[in-house]
């Protein structure tokens, strides 16, 4: 991905048994199992690049710092390594500061290394000087100043292992430039081994807590499970599929556990969740918070069995009682569960077939209700048809990413991704923008797979110029702009509170054709306005083989539930 002058010799990482503080960097970076970086070049960090030539690391240059945060967070998410954005001192390292803080709440491991003004200018003054690691510190797991060229290699190696303590999350170092370009002896700078600096993150748990939960879940007759971010955090989906075939216990996934389960597996249900957890006797979350998504731990029956599973400590009964709470890896929970239940579940699965049976109806009468507006032919298009179609489109290789408002909180209802690992989404800082890094990212982690993205047309907006940095690393993706005209979130919750004639204020974008940016900066572009063009659009642009942006005109007047039942909104 970097690009290198043709002949140009690589410099020696170490001359007279020294070695600088930017090639340091690299070597870290290296056994950290770091293979790219999301970059955007200032002055003070160029030693690294230098280094990272050396050492084989691709070098993905963007036009935004925060895209280089996202994509490192992207990065993350889809490989399951730590990501790693490396940005200038100043402005540079807080426009990143977003990208941190979505990676924050999201638990998603990266690195974003600053640069900062030379040590020997301390509180002078010097170009681009800032308090980074003040800054940084409340949405990091660890933020620190290198405070020698020696100490380099240690220090990132620190980050990382903080970054992966309990919930992972995002890390920050700052270098000074003069620690940076410094040279250190060899001898007397420590580069970790790799493999040789990390204990297993596998944890069980209580081994007592684990057989209690068995127990509650034999006894059970109306179990439920919702499967949340940490199973595919943890790469425990298919713990999780045996967790609910030999329980035999209907499963809800949110955030990046939506796929975990295939649309039509008989333990896969997808509208009926608040359905059940008015009427389980047992209700198993997994990796997921009670924050507002859940109702803050209110949207569970008060005298159910409430169980949770959490990589960290302190989420576990956050905001709601819980009746048991078992803190480590979902997969190794997950797994003990089940082992220690077999042999006596038999009985107590067989009595649950009409619990599912009662799921299932309550899930096709639901889908039902949806299917008129689904198909729906009206103009502008209703964002379910177009949710529709995209899902229709997905192949079982597709990763589908929603970076929007209202548009994308249509969609969670409808788009089932195929496989586990093919959901993308903000998270729960809500932060728009995330599409077009996330792709750059998905992309050159899986350069066979289709990469497929639903943005609002606000979000789109805010990110989109690094669609072009796509098209120059050869980074090909779908994207869909479900194109209103407004920031639609907002938009009706100013309806609602001060009524039409001041439902338009500050949310007003505009009639931008994004399928015209898109051709000029070298991808396929289309207009859509007939639902029926939107299939054979998308078709298109698969074919076309290069980025792409499908414009497509939706009514501005329909609003997703989700988006009315808001409580800010009330």
């Amino acid at each position: 991905m970097a690009r290198i002058t043709p002949g140009a010799a690589p410099h020696s990482a170490v001359n007279d048994g020294k070695i600088s503080g930017g090639h340091l960097v690299a070597k870290a970076l290296k056994n950290e199992g770091v293979d790219v970086i999301f970059t955007l070049c200032g002055g003070h960090i160029i030693d690294i690049y230098d280094g990272c030539l050396d050492e084989g690391i691709d070098i993905i240059d963007v036009r935004h710092e925060q895209v280089a945060a996202h994509a490192a967070d992207g990065y993350a998410r889809v490989s399951g390594k730590p990501g790693c954005a490396v940005v200038t001192a100043g402005p540079g390292t807080t426009d990143a500061i977003t990208g941190v803080a979505n990676a924050f709440r999201a638990e998603s491991p990266m690195l974003l290394i600053g640069g900062q003004g030379a040590l020997s200018q301390h509180k002078m003054g010097s170009l681009q000087d800032l308090p980074h690691v003040d800054i940084m510190r409340p949405i990091t797991k660890f933020a620190a100043t290198v405070p020698a060229t020696e100490r380099i290699a240690d220090m990132i190696s620190m980050a990382f292992r903080e970054s992966y303590h309990g919930a992972p999350g995002p890390s920050f170092l700052e270098i000074p430039r003069d620690v940076l370009d410094a040279k250190a002896a060899v001898a007397s700078a420590r580069i970790p081994a790799p493999d040789r600096y990390r204990a297993s993150t596998k944890s069980v748990g209580d081994p007592a807590d684990v057989e209690k939960l068995a127990e509650i879940l034999v006894k059970s007759k109306r179990p439920c499970v919702l499967l949340g971010t940490q199973v595919w955090t943890c790469r425990a989906d298919a713990a999780a599929v045996e967790f609910c075939r030999k329980l035999n216990i209907p499963a809800y996934t949110n955030g990046a556990a939506r796929g975990t389960l295939a649309p039509g597996d008989e333990h896969h249900f997808h509208q009926t969740r608040r359905y059940a957890f008015d009427r389980a006797d047992v209700i198993v979350i997994v990796g997921t918070p009670f924050d507002f998504r859940m109702g803050y731990g209110r949207r569970l029956r008060s005298d159910a069995t409430v169980v949770q599973i959490d990589l960290d400590y302190r989420t576990v009964g956050k905001n709601r009682d819980v009746s048991l709470g078992l803190v480590g890896d979902a997969g190794a929970i997950l797994t003990a569960t089940a082992q220690a239940a077999s042999g006596v579940i038999d009985n107590g699965a067989k009595s649950r077939e009409e619990w599912k049976k009662e799921l299932r109806a309550e899930e096709l009468r639901l889908e039902e209700g949806l299917l008129a507006r689904r198909l729906s032919d009206t103009t502008p298009i209703h964002p379910l048809r177009l949710a529709h179609e995209i899902n229709e489109f997905l192949t079982q290789d597709s990763i589908f990413i929603g970076d929007g408002g209202d548009v994308v909180t249509f969609s969670a209802g409808v788009i089932q991704p195929k496989a586990p690992g093919q959901w993308m989404d903000p998270g729960p800082l809500g932060t728009l923008g995330v599409g077009t890094p996330f792709a750059m990212a998905a992309k050159y982690v899986h350069p066979s797979k289709e990469v497929v993205c639903l943005f609002g047309d606000g979000a789109f907006g805010l990110t989109g110029w690094d669609f072009e940095t796509c098209v120059r690393f050869k980074l090909p993706f779908i994207g869909v702009v479900g194109n209103n005209s407004h920031m639609n979130q907002i938009r009706y919750g100013q309806i609602a509170k001060y009524g039409t004639q001041r439902g338009e204020v500050a949310n007003y974008l505009g009639n931008v054709r994004f399928d015209e940016f898109a051709r000029m900066l070298g991808g396929y572009g289309e207009d859509v306005r007939d639902p029926a063009q939107i299939g054979p659009a998308l078709r298109r642009a698969r074919e076309s083989g290069k980025c792409a942006l499908i414009n497509v005109w939706i009514d501005p007047d329909a609003f997703a539930p989700g988006t009315m039942n808001q409580t800010m909104y009330k």
